[in-house]
């Protein structure tokens, strides 16, 4: 399958589980589309990106590895992302490697997944978070950025002075997720 024969197959992709898991399946079953659909995903003036956010999510999901040889452009791409149906899976991908990344267990990512890399996933989470974005995009990015402390030790309080200068106006679901890193951090944070 082409560039061109993937864009077109994207058109035919909403928000239905069925049809993201569809296309999610096609890419896992041929990894070399991984290539394509990033540059889709990150045609950001173009609304099949967000198509192809969706089912890049999906992708990641089911065979996070599938995005490890491509993760300089995914990090690199990450700021330019700007529809809301796009950042939305984005910040799920990160939130997905951040804690492939922090994970007790050994793994690859441990080994792929670079300092300039996280830097970059940083800056985009806290800019999802104290932007105007949906709860989702704040949420994951709250948790990538709990787990980012603990290599970066200045994002804890950054995060924390954030989450508590937001906490009174953000809906019952963002002061859900709030609460619960803000619980985390005064643990590590006098």
């Amino acid at each position: 399958m082409t560039q061109e024969e993937l864009y077109k197959a994207l058109d035919y992709v909403n928000h239905s589980r069925e049809k993201r898991a569809e296309m999610a399946d096609l890419i896992s079953k041929n990894p070399q589309l991984v290539d394509a659909l990033l540059q889709i995903a990150f045609t950001v003036d173009d609304p099949i990106s967000n198509r192809a956010c969706w089912v890049l999510e999906f992708t990641a999901k089911e065979n996070l590895s599938f995005i490890y040889p491509h993760l300089d452009v995914f990090t690199a791409n990450l700021s330019r992302v700007r529809f809301d149906s796009a950042i939305r899976p984005v910040a799920k991908i990160c939130e997905f490697l951040t804690m492939a990344y922090f994970s007790k267990e050994k793994n690859e990512l441990q080994q792929v997944l670079t300092e300039d890399q996280l830097e970059q996933i940083t800056t985009a989470c806290f800019d999802w978070l104290i932007g105007d974005y949906k709860v989702a995009a704040k949420a994951y990015s709250i948790t990538s950025l709990y787990l980012l402390g603990h290599k970066f030790p200045w994002i804890h309080p950054e995060l924390k002075m954030v989450l508590e200068q937001s906490y009174a106006d953000g809906s019952a679901a963002y002061k859900a997720r709030a609460r619960h890193a803000l619980a985390k951090l005064k643990k590590h944070l006098p």
